[in-house]
């Protein structure tokens, strides 16, 4: 999905309420605390350099993470901190981001520091915090603090986001394992650009779970423990895609040079008091599928239509592992699939295209 962009100055957030199509259902808390000066994570805020004579673009600051040594950044996405790759060092990280100021520059909070590429199969990046201007312990708007202990993404594992556009809203993960394809609009307000190829990424499928402007935000466990589980950076109006936090870790560590973590507490899922964490298929079956589905991932992928390929719950059974086929919905072409594969069902769904929001 696409970060919201408006015509600079033209367009309060009434108008890009109506432009955008997003109406209070879609803000769970009603937003408004998310797109104002706000010292907590999950909010508007991004590249101050993030327009052009007619755009301005935004998307979500949504947390805090700290190097080796102690010093904190916040985690967004390449695309909103780094400008897809064409960010300085030391760029001005805006809270809230232009499209809450009227395209002027706001609070400035911390500076742009590095992102890996997006060739490294995430779109993450970390900006170092200017002491005293956003909340040292983390904390993210309607979540709270979270833990530092990071959570392995499942089929039906019940998640929580907050974000610029749509702030609190809750899902299950739909499937894991996914390959997708993603269009990256090559500027503000762009319509057009590259499609970039993403591997093992984790999917909701859901209509409320995020919106245009969402991307950064930070995916957790929906309990009281709140572990990261993905960066959001993608979707479509049906389904929201985002990076196993692992793997976004792994990365910003290999570029910085010293290890990063989240800030937050140490508790993990064992010491969760509420929500279950949601059921899905048997880890057996999960493998299973997805070795079926890695056999003929590039056969998949090649089909008209396909954008993308994983693991999920099979229809009327969610123990057990289906492989789930992402069809376009706005291509005028039949796409023909194999019923099963080495056993394993194969489903389909239909989205628009997924676009870096």
């Amino acid at each position: 999905m696409k970060k919201l962009a408006f015509l600079m100055r033209l367009a309060p957030l009434a108008l890009a309420i109506l432009l955008l199509g997003i109406g209070p259902s879609l803000l769970a808390d009603s937003g408004a605390n998310h797109r104002v000066r706000n010292l907590h994570f999950g909010v508007s805020g991004g590249n101050v350099k993030d327009k052009n004579t007619r755009f301005c673009c935004s998307g979500t600051l949504g947390s805090l993470v700290k190097n080796s040594s102690g010093t904190q950044y916040i985690l967004s996405n390449n695309h909103v901190l780094g400008l897809a790759g064409s960010a300085t060092v030391g760029d001005d990280i805006s809270q809230p981001g232009l499209i809450d100021n009227n395209c002027a520059i706001a609070t400035v909070v911390a500076d742009f520091t590095v992102a890996p590429a997006l060739t490294s199969n995430v779109d993450c990046a970390i900006a170092q915090l200017r002491p005293g201007l956003m909340d040292g312990t983390g904390f993210i708007e309607d979540i709270g603090t979270i833990s530092s202990v990071v959570k392995t993404p499942s089929v039906g594992l019940s998640v929580a986001k907050s974000g610029r556009t749509s702030g609190f809203t809750t899902g299950s993960i739909s499937s894991t394992s996914t390959t997708v394809s993603v269009r990256y609009p090559t500027s503000c307000g762009s319509n057009n650009g590259p499609v970039r190829t993403f591997t093992n990424q984790v999917v909701i499928n859901s209509t409320t779970f995020s919106a245009g402007g969402d991307s950064g935000s930070l995916i957790v466990t929906n309990n009281t423990c709140h572990q990261p589980v993905a960066l959001l950076f993608a979707g479509s109006s049906t389904s929201t895609i985002g990076n196993p936090i692992s793997l976004v870790l792994t990365r910003l560590s290999s570029s910085l040079g010293s290890t990063v973590s989240f800030v937050g507490s140490t508790c993990s899922a064992s010491a969760a008091t509420i929500e279950s964490l949601g059921n899905g298929p048997s880890d057996a079956s999960v493998e299973f599928a997805t070795a079926a589905m890695r056999a003929r991932e590039q056969d998949l992928m090649s089909r008209p239509g396909v954008i993308g390929v994983g693991v999920s719950q099979a229809d009327g059974n969610q123990q057990e592992a289906a492989i789930l086929v992402y069809i376009d919905s706005t291509a005028k072409v039949k796409t023909k699939l194999p019923k099963t594969i080495s056993g394993v069902k194969v489903q389909r769904i239909y989205s628009e295209p997924f676009v870096a929001f």
